[in-house]
């Protein structure tokens, strides 16, 4: 698996775990709990998660895109 791959597969896993976890967070603290607090963490934690997966694609997208270029400076040079 090349490394693009492997990037994209842990910050999906990690992802995915953590928007898991903040759900149920936010899930509890708007209908189980009386605290909203869990809410508000719960919702912190989902926006974290898609920061997570954001940063990871941003990290490939980076990388492809100076694996393209790379060729064409070379030539220029």
């Amino acid at each position: 698996m090349d490394n693009k791959a492997r990037i994209l597969n842990v910050s999906r896993f990690i992802g995915v775990t953590v928007l898991t976890i903040g759900l149920i967070i936010f899930l509890m603290g708007m209908y189980k709990s009386g605290f909203t607090a869990f809410a508000a963490i719960g919702l912190g934690t989902i926006m974290g998660a898609v920061f997570i997966f954001l940063i990871g694609l941003f990290l490939v997208v980076v990388e492809d895109m100076e694996m393209k270029r790379k060729p064409h400076k070379i030539a220029k040079q």
